[in-house]
């Protein structure tokens, strides 16, 4: 009996010895080789192939000042805690991670506290007022949803909360988490890119001017080099030839990108052919044309104006990669509203707002990583586009128009009059017209067997007449990367791009812009994460006030009551087990 208790023991032991060794060995192999598994259905804890490759190529520490401490309401926990979840995500592949979360509330001072507020607002968070429910009734709160992100000698400021114009609150939370891979991956990016790519906007057509894109060569620059170019009918401008060895020479691109913003002006043939040879060399183009040219200058002075066919001379061009502008306006319910004089009232001017049905606010939809999550686009004059069937060209509709539209063909007699009256809802009858799309793959040069006579003779031209693989963007509207200004003053100063200065609104306009830059040019493949999904999984609001009592108790006590069974049924097994008289 002694002899069997004492092999018990040894037993027992030895499990012990060998459980702790495991372990040991275990920590040791997991030391020096890092794995997780993620068995959630969407892989919600896994990070994407280029964000691991960028964290692994940090050579410096990325540290977060993140604002998101104190007394919040559940959403914002949620919040809170799965950026903090996301941040040791990035930190277990990356030791040059680190992070700390502060209340930028902690403060008893009112004074201080709104110093640090202001100090917050100057680095770029910006603030977001919350109505907290408390016993006595409700409170306001000033929280800042984001972080300061510094690298080396270099800091960013970090949105967490995505506003987004119409979504229910919970929504917002929840697009706000699915790109929180891609809004910390993408800061991180801005920070620490030495060798920027380089895109320039295209002038000598009429495009949009220096002031009229201030905004957005500020947030490109975040990015890329950022410059102007004028075609101007010289071969170089895009190309340049450069030196392989000693005898050969090779011709290829200035520019990663170019940006052609509103042009109102006839291109020439010279200058057509730079930009499609630019094209065949691998160059990408963010094309943000006007099929009709129009303006509210006109309408200011005389109440109505005319739309006509903006004549610039890029319809084959875009043809022969893809797509047709058409030459026509939309019109949608869906619309921005205009501030118009209604009357006087003791000599003030009263002024009321209508939706203006030549202005879509385009509402993107599609699960395509350029506009997935965007708040709403406003536009202007904006026309519809078709696209046309091309061997090897893949074309994505972008943004389309609400299922209220219509569109109108040139010449189109525009008048303020319309908004005297309710719009005829049986003409608004077409339902999302496309008005952007995306074209990849290799694209035929325009001009295949026809060499413009100018330049057939230049040895240096080095024509090609299929393209490398490469993408293109184009918009039917040139304003939707134009920014407002403001005059008054001793000098203009530009509004931020998506800002409209009559209401007060931000749209997506800059996010789609830069989305689109960073798809066209970033071969990082960060972009590709903003298609990523987290399924919202919210409880029901309604089922847990009727059964609040009933859920809690259930919580509380069903995991204490099978501990409990357990625990007994495991007691009567090892009772029966060694209560046993042991034989001799």
């Amino acid at each position: 009996m002694r002899s069997k208790k004492k092999d018990i023991k040894k037993s027992n032991i030895f499990q012990l010895i060998l459980g702790l060794a495991i372990i040991v060995l275990v920590n040791i192999i997991g030391y020096y080789v890092f794995t997780r598994f993620d068995l959630t259905s969407e892989k919600r804890f896994t990070l994407s192939e280029p964000t691991i490759k960028m964290l692994k190529d940090l050579d410096d520490i990325v540290f977060f000042e993140v604002y998101l401490e104190g007394d919040f309401p559940a959403g914002f926990k949620r919040l809170k805690r799965e950026t903090k979840e996301m941040l040791d995500q990035f930190r277990a592949y990356s030791d040059n991670i680190q992070y700390e979360f502060i209340n930028p509330s902690s403060g008893t001072d009112p004074k201080e506290r709104d110093e640090v507020y202001r100090r917050l607002m100057e680095r770029g968070l910006n603030p977001t007022d919350l109505q907290v429910k408390t016993k006595d009734g409700s409170t306001k709160q000033i929280i800042f949803p984001g972080a300061i992100v510094t690298y080396k000698s270099k800091e960013l400021p970090l949105e967490l909360l995505i506003s987004q114009m119409g979504v229910p609150p919970e929504e917002v939370l929840n697009n706000s988490i699915q790109n929180l891979e891609f809004n910390i991956a993408n800061t991180i990016r801005k920070l620490s890119v030495e060798q920027r790519p380089k895109i320039a906007f295209i002038e000598g057509h009429g495009e949009l001017g220096v002031l009229e894109t201030a905004d957005i060569v500020n947030a490109l620059r975040e990015y890329y080099s950022v410059g102007r170019v004028k075609i101007d009918g010289k071969l170089n401008s895009l190309t340049e030839r450069k030196a392989i060895d000693s005898i050969q020479t090779s011709i290829r691109i200035k520019y990663d990108a170019i940006i052609i913003a509103k042009p109102d002006s006839t291109f020439s043939e010279k200058d057509k052919f730079i930009i499609d040879q630019f094209i065949m060399r691998g160059g990408k183009v963010l094309w943000l044309i006007d099929p009709v040219f129009t303006s509210m200058d006109s309408i200011r002075f005389s109440d109505a104006t005319v739309g006509i066919i903006n004549e610039i001379n890029l319809d084959d061009q875009l043809f022969n990669y893809g797509v047709r502008l058409n030459t026509n306006l939309i019109m949608d319910i869906n619309a921005l509203p205009i501030p118009l004089k209604t009357g006087e009232m003791g000599g003030a001017p009263q002024i009321d707002f209508f939706p203006w049905y030549y202005f879509p606010v385009i509402n993107p939809l599609l699960d395509h990583p350029i506009v997935k999550n965007l708040n709403a686009i406003k536009t202007e004059f904006i026309s519809s586009i078709d696209t046309i069937q091309k061997k090897g060209i893949d074309k994505t509709i972008l943004l389309t128009t609400s299922q209220y539209s219509r569109t109108v063909n040139t010449p189109v007699f525009i008048s303020l009059e319309i908004l005297n009256k309710e719009p005829d809802k049986r003409l608004y009858n077409k339902k999302n017209i496309p008005v952007a799309v995306l074209l990849e793959g290799e694209f035929e040069s325009l001009y295949e067997n026809r060499v413009p006579p100018e330049i057939k003779d230049n040895k240096d031209i080095g024509f090609v007449e299929l393209s490398k693989p490469t993408k293109m963007i184009v918009v039917a509207d040139g304003d939707i990367i134009k920014n407002q200004v403001r005059y008054s003053g001793e000098r203009p100063m530009p509004y931020p791009l998506g800002y409209d200065r009559y209401t007060g609104h931000t749209f997506g306009n800059k996010e789609f812009i830069l989305n689109a830059m960073n798809y066209l040019v970033d071969e990082s493949g960060l972009i590709s994460i903003r298609s990523r999904e987290l399924k919202l999984r919210l409880l029901d609001r309604t089922k847990i006030n009727e059964n609040r009592l009933f859920w809690q108790l259930f919580n509380t006590l069903l995991p204490v009551i099978l501990i409990m069974a357990f625990a007994s049924v495991m007691f009567v097994i090892r009772k029966r087990k060694y209560s046993k008289p042991l034989k001799s």
